[in-house]
């Protein structure tokens, strides 16, 4: 029986798309053990699973000073003596990496064990962790065609990225019965991401009168983002973060506002959804999240505001908008190419532990 090792943490956005492997490599009889980080969020959705986790040390590497700089050198080099010594415990044929700074030594660990290893990058742009992961993978699987040119030509991979199939099947009623919702008007949802968005909660809060004149609101909004002096406004529901009943409450969705992390907006672009898309200032990341989201708008499947850009009344007309032309966006998504990623993937892997 093959055994693959599964890696990605620090986020949900590095998680779920590993989540979207596993069904159909169980189907091929594989083996499935996780490494992550020892308490990061992926921990606890593995765990779920029943699949076997095994916690390791990780360090952040940043580009801007900090103290944790000195220290963190440290405990990626501990993370890289204890991925070694699980990869020749675990001794699987394959690791699949879907990146966040948990996945260096892991990676880097393989190449030293002569284990292939396969990472995948969702964003335009590879992250740090993936950069330096890049020399030591046997191919970079990639979501954008724009990725592939500054990937090396002989490892990357267009490949998309695989969404849980669960999404697909959502029931639009139980999601109704769940809200407490009516079906006289149409039904925005927010994401905030598995984080939350600060800025994106307290702008949608701001003109959130005004939204329910026409719309009903579904606003998860993040870990201790929840405003407890709106939970009894009708047609207005807010969750710190919503799991099982995800699938239902896209499949209600009309129109959705998110952040535009790779995975997010290929989970919107596969479900068809009419959305605008925040990304997360360039301020406070390294601004993959827009050129996501302007690779997204470029191909008509999304509406782009910069957070700089949001008042009141911009982000208010911005929806309108949305709304109204919500049928062109549609049309636009079910039309494109869409990869079969799951497919793509696995047959990578296959073929990457057959050597």
């Amino acid at each position: 029986m093959k055994h693959i090792v599964l890696t990605g943490g620090g986020t949900a956005g590095h998680v779920t798309p590993n989540i979207a492997l596993i069904p159909t490599l169980q189907e091929k009889g594989y083996t499935i053990s996780y490494i992550g980080s020892y308490e990061g969020i992926e921990k606890k959705l593995i765990e779920e699973m029943g699949i076997p986790y095994y916690g390791i040390s990780s360090g952040k590497l940043r580009r801007y000073f900090d103290l944790k700089n000195f220290s963190d050198p440290f405990r990626v080099l501990k993370g890289f003596s204890e991925a070694k010594k699980l990869l020749k415990q675990l001794k699987p044929d394959v690791v699949f990496s879907k990146g966040g700074f948990v996945t260096v030594p892991v990676v880097v660990a393989a190449k030293r064990c002569k284990i292939p290893a396969i990472i995948h990058e969702s964003d335009m742009t590879p992250g740090l962790a993936n950069k330096l992961c890049i020399p030591s993978a046997a191919k970079v699987c990639c979501n954008f065609p724009e990725t592939v040119k500054s990937l090396p030509e002989n490892k990357a991979v267009l490949t998309g990225t695989p969404i849980r199939q669960e999404l697909m099947n959502g029931n639009k009623e139980a999601a109704r019965t769940f809200c407490g919702f009516y079906d006289q008007k149409p039904v925005l949802m927010v994401i905030g991401g598995s984080l939350g968005a600060a800025s994106v909660n307290e702008n949608i809060r701001k003109i959130l009168p005004e939204l329910l004149k026409e719309f009903q609101v579904i606003h998860l909004c993040g870990k201790g983002k929840m405003d407890e002096s709106l939970c009894n406004t009708e047609g207005y529901v807010q969750y710190e973060y919503i799991k099982q009943e995800l699938p239902d409450l896209f499949a209600l969705a009309d129109v959705v506002i998110s952040r535009a992390g790779a995975n997010a907006i290929c989970e919107l672009h596969a479900l068809h959804k009419p959305n605008l898309l925040i990304p997360l200032s360039a301020k406070a990341s390294r601004g993959d999240q827009i050129l996501n989201a302007r690779s997204f708008e470029r191909q008509g499947f999304s509406m782009v505001l910069e957070e700089e850009e949001i008042t009141e009344t911009t982000l208010l007309n911005t929806i309108k908008e949305l709304y109204a032309n919500r049928q062109t966006f549609i049309d636009t998504m079910a039309g494109s190419s869409e990869m079969d990623s799951i497919r793509q993937i696995t047959s990578l892997i296959e073929e990457c532990s057959a050597k």
